[in-house]
């Protein structure tokens, strides 16, 4: 019965999902509909706050191409290559494949979302260069369902603006410590319950072989070796290019850097993540001509989060400053008493990360009606917050948005892993309700 829920999914999204940036148009023309119909603002107003929003998240897009390049990069390097090999190494079956693949990535985004994504996503693909027989669009999901962790862990969005003086809510709340967030007893405890469930979540999903759907080893193979040519006549310009002490050279300053940014109290923010994987990057590869040629491939892959970022940030700007965001939150606050608040604050989280789905952006939106009424309702700020963290973490699983790097690393599409995906949606959902309710 499992299996045959399944493959209902996943042939409902294969046919009827589009791409990913036609997705993205489809949820402009929904809010745009939306606004006009429920809130002050007619059709040039919503015109008016697509375009002023649509170029809102050009660092955020450029941060997310780099997570992407820079880890592509880094895994193609010899020691990372070594490291996936050594974990693909223990499974022994495609069962045991898919079921390392979320286990490990559900527990790097728990520490760090942008890590979990590309680790998640390499791990897949080393999984399916190994082990013969896997479900490679299945192996790919499980990488991703992992990222359902992210916000309940150390880098979740929320609950560290809650704690920090320069946000809105430190005045409301005099500050929410991530004791009270992250490291509390229901937080902890939904964070293990998936941690250690989804893998068998994802080993009652496995196809039958005849529906397996197999990748050639070799598509997913890069070979830098192939196009650098070390042993060749240089010019002194090749020379410098195949020489590993410039590599060095950046690696001992970008080391230093860390070393003082972390003794400072400096957190890993995505910013850091990607200055890691850099540099890590050019000090495996030794040569920054390895290095460039390494990035040169891993680029490829970039093209959707380039195109789509811009809009949904006009989605993100026709929700805020039309209201529509703030009428949503409103509608669910009007419904709920001090048991069923956690719920509905984890309803409306999903519902409004499908249109902004951005965790920062998301609490700039909802956290001012939320949390003060949670305060009114008798609902702890902590509990709160969590509620639209975990609401937000929730339908990435059909949101196309934060698979997009994924799946530029796997070279599959949104509706190769969706159809898997909302599986673990429907799954996580009953998880982190119960949690929120009940602990």
């Amino acid at each position: 019965m499992f299996r045959r829920l399944t493959h209902f999914f996943v042939s409902l999204v294969q046919k009827y999902l589009p791409d990913p940036f036609l997705f993205a148009v489809i949820l402009t023309f929904i809010v745009f509909v939306l606004g006009i119909i429920l809130t002050d603002s007619g059709p040039y107003q919503m015109v008016q706050h697509w375009g002023g929003g649509f170029w809102d998240l050009l660092t955020f897009a450029m941060q997310m191409v780099l997570v992407l390049v820079t880890g592509h990069a880094l895994a193609n390097s010899a020691p990372i290559k070594k490291v996936l090999q050594g974990i693909s190494s223990l499974a022994k079956s495609p069962a045991a494949a898919i079921m390392i693949t979320v286990f490990v990535a559900a527990i790097a985004s728990w520490v760090n979302w942008g890590f979990g994504l590309v680790v998640g996503a390499l791990l897949g693909r080393e999984m399916a260069r190994q082990v013969r027989g896997v479900d490679y669009r299945l192996l790919i999901a499980s990488a991703y369902m992992g990222f359902l962790t992210w916000h309940g862990g150390f880098a979740g969005s929320i609950p560290l603006a809650m704690a920090t003086e320069t946000d809105w809510s430190y005045e409301l709340t005099g500050g929410v410590a991530v004791g009270e967030t992250i490291f509390t007893t229901f937080n902890l405890a939904i964070a293990i319950v998936l941690i250690l469930t989804l893998p068998i979540l994802v080993r009652f999903m496995i196809p039958p072989k005849e529906e397996t759907f197999e990748i050639d080893p070799s598509l997913l193979e890069t070979k830098i070796e192939d196009k650098v040519d070390e042993k060749a006549e240089k010019t002194p310009a090749e020379r410098i290019e195949n020489t590993p002490v410039i590599s060095i050279i950046l690696f001992t300053g970008a080391l230093l850097y860390l070393i003082y940014y972390f003794g400072e109290g400096g957190t890993l923010t995505l910013n850091i993540v990607n200055f890691i994987f850099l540099f890590s990057g050019i000090l495996f590869h030794w040569t920054p001509k390895r290095y460039i040629v390494a990035l040169y491939e891993a680029v490829r892959g970039s093209g959707g989060i380039i195109l789509q970022f811009p809009f949904y940030a006009g989605i993100m700007g026709m929700m805020v400053s039309s209201g529509l965001a703030e009428l949503i939150s409103q509608w669910f606050v009007s419904i709920s008493t001090e048991f069923t608040f956690p719920f509905f604050a984890f309803i409306s989280g999903g519902i409004v990360n499908f249109f902004v789905p951005s965790g920062g952006g998301q609490w700039a939106v909802q956290g001012p009606i939320m949390l003060p009424a949670a305060m009114e309702i008798g609902v702890e700020s902590a509990r709160a917050g969590m509620a639209i963290a975990w609401g937000d973490a929730w339908t990435n699983m059909i949101q196309p948005f934060w698979a997009l790097p994924a799946l530029g690393i796997a070279g599959l599409k949104a509706r190769d892993i969706m159809g898997y995906c909302i599986i673990a949606l429907l799954y996580s959902g009953v998880i982190i309700s119960l949690g929120l309710l009940f602990l």
